[in-house]
């Protein structure tokens, strides 16, 4: 395992910069933004897309910092009823597919994407409940968009050796673990999860539970190490669905935290034993949206619990069991 960094909270730097940094403070990957909500500043898709001697300088500065990536992100919509929005994302998505392979970068982090309710509908419709009934035929609408877009797009990303890791999240039709599963399993294996833990805790699901479930089905295909701290006091009088804007932290029930600060350093390791037992080795990207600290004091905090609790060598033989 590794200690990566998702790097929009570095996108005031250039790449240069953010990599002296990094590696600095002892990170070995980036998550570099290419398109959508974590926008493109430390790396341009189109600039490196089929542009051979720009990638050579791209690898020749990740050689110099030690650093790799752990996959190219773009986080985005392509389910959006708005035909012009939708056909943007599917555009990110398929060229950051195509940039992935000419990088040598075996994973796309994403959206599953959210359709409206219905062919008449102009805004996504998030569905949180069967009932009334017609929003469990909403629900089954929006699959059957979703399962005919994705599995054209898993057969693109299969013909160009790429993974889909797809972040549960609120507000996407993917927002927990058995609808990942649904999805993979209607598509190709390609699609799996960019699993979050912080989307998670507020939903009251267990995160290591979550782990064996996908991990079992080999679901996994990138990390996002991101904490949550649910507050009791708002959550008894409003429940976790909270509308309250993310910065009136005194009033929210819940709240991103870096990492440590919603779950103590032994939850952390057991979430990373956990991911080893599943067979997960790859990169814990550091994603920072904690807006009670900097992005420099999140990061370094971070940084420090999880070099305490990731295993960077492969284990031993089990001479005791013989």
């Amino acid at each position: 395992m590794d200690i990566g960094v998702h790097t929009p909270p570095l996108a005031d730097e250039s790449l240069e910069d953010a990599l002296a940094y990094l590696s600095d403070i002892g990170v070995d990957a980036i998550e570099p933004g290419v398109g959508g909500y974590p926008g493109d500043d430390h790396l341009v898709r189109r600039e490196y897309l089929d542009d051979e001697d720009a990638r050579a300088e791209l690898r020749d500065l990740l050689e110099t910092h030690e650093m790799r990536i752990s996959a190219l992100a773009t986080h985005n919509n392509p389910l959006h009823p708005d035909d012009e929005r939708a056909e943007a994302a599917d555009t990110e998505l398929r060229e950051a597919i195509q940039l992935a392979d000419q990088l040598d970068v075996r994973t796309v982090t994403c959206f599953s994407g959210l359709p409206a309710g219905g062919p008449n509908d102009e805004v996504p419709n998030w569905i949180t409940a069967p009932w009334p009934s017609e929003h469990a035929d909403a629900h089954e609408y929006q699959w059957e968009q979703a399962i005919e877009y994705w599995s054209d797009l898993a057969a693109h990303a299969d013909e160009h050796g790429v993974d889909l890791a797809i972040e549960m999240h609120p507000n996407m039709l993917v927002y927990e673990p058995h609808g990942m599963a649904r999805l993979r399993t209607e598509t190709n294996e390609r699609v799996g999860a960019n699993f979050d833990p912080s989307h998670l805790y507020w939903q009251g699901i267990s995160i290591t539970d979550a782990i064996r479930y996908l991990g079992e089905r080999d679901a996994i295909h990138h990390f996002h190490a991101k904490d949550t701290r649910v507050y009791e006091e708002q959550a008894r009088e409003k429940g976790v669905l909270d509308t309250t804007a993310y910065d009136d932290e005194p009033n929210r029930s819940w709240l991103f935290r870096s990492v440590g600060y919603g779950h103590d350093e032994s939850h952390w390791k057991d979430l990373v034993s956990t991911l080893r037992m599943v067979g997960y080795d790859g990169a814990l990207s550091i994603e920072h949206e904690d807006s009670l600290t900097s992005s420099r004091e999140g990061l370094e905090k971070a940084v420090d619990l999880l070099e305490r609790a990731i295993f960077r060598d492969q284990p031993g033989e089990a001479y005791w069991a013989e």
